[in-house]
């Protein structure tokens, strides 16, 4: 069972932690994919102020041990926005002893326990869902899927079937999907709402919205030359 820290403890403060270990993703689909993730929740979660999505960040949850860094993580329940220059880590009794509910690791060409040993970690935090992507899905390690999703049942992962997989205490699906992000176009891990369908990336979305004002601009200016065909003055119906 985690233990539980509270601010009257005396605790060490996010100012006073390492926000930072110093040690180099592997590759840049290492903050891709999860800011991917974040920069979908930005748009569709604008309203919210109960949610935070880390991105190589520090999590952590007992003052005499070092932090777990996912590649991403969701929490919710927590404030959107803390202080004006934002968290330096996620610090536990700091955050109302609020676990993140979804920790997502992206398997890189270096293998770094994320079938084992983080995933025993997170399992002992009490991270209900835990979330890993190989983008590149090597041969050797091809006894694993390309992205597998575990709920934290009984104190044990048990791997979610089916894909996008539905996250029923997030409210959203999780799956892979093509797509552009950052102008690169290949597969990449997207929300999906509960009728499985994609939710678009930012870049994405605002091509829809450029679309669907040079559709209304062409529909505008066909209307026009029609009356004017017709020796009615547009703007005399305005």
């Amino acid at each position: 069972m985690l233990q539980r820290y509270y601010s009257w403890q005396c605790l060490p403060s996010s100012a006073e932690l390492l926000d930072a270990d110093e040690t180099p993703v592997d590759n840049e689909l290492q903050n891709l994919v999860p800011n991917l993730l974040g920069a979908i929740l930005a748009i569709l979660w604008a309203q919210r102020g109960d949610w935070f999505f880390g991105v190589d960040m520090g999590v952590y949850y007992d003052p005499e041990k070092p932090a777990v860094v996912p590649d991403g993580f969701l929490s919710v329940g927590v404030e959107r926005f803390v202080a004006e220059n934002g968290r330096l880590s996620y610090v536990l009794w700091e955050e109302d002893n609020i676990l993140p509910i979804l920790a997502l690791e992206v398997v890189s060409k270096t293998y770094r326990g994320e079938y084992g040993s983080k995933m025993k970690n997170y399992a002992r935090l009490e991270i209900l869902y835990y979330v890993v992507y190989n983008p590149s899905r090597p041969s050797r390690r091809r006894k694993h899927d390309a992205l597998e999703v575990y709920k934290l049942v009984g104190g044990e992962y048990v791997r979610l079937p089916a894909e996008p997989v539905w996250l029923e205490e997030i409210g959203l699906g999780i799956g892979r999907s093509p797509g552009r992000y950052c102008g690169w176009q290949r597969e990449w891990l997207y929300w999906f709402d509960a009728s499985g369908n994609r939710i678009a990336a930012p870049e994405e979305q605002l091509e829809q919205e450029r679309s669907a004002r040079l559709e209304a601009e062409q529909r505008a200016e066909r209307l026009a030359a029609m009356l004017r065909e017709r020796d009615i003055d547009p703007e005399a119906l305005l």
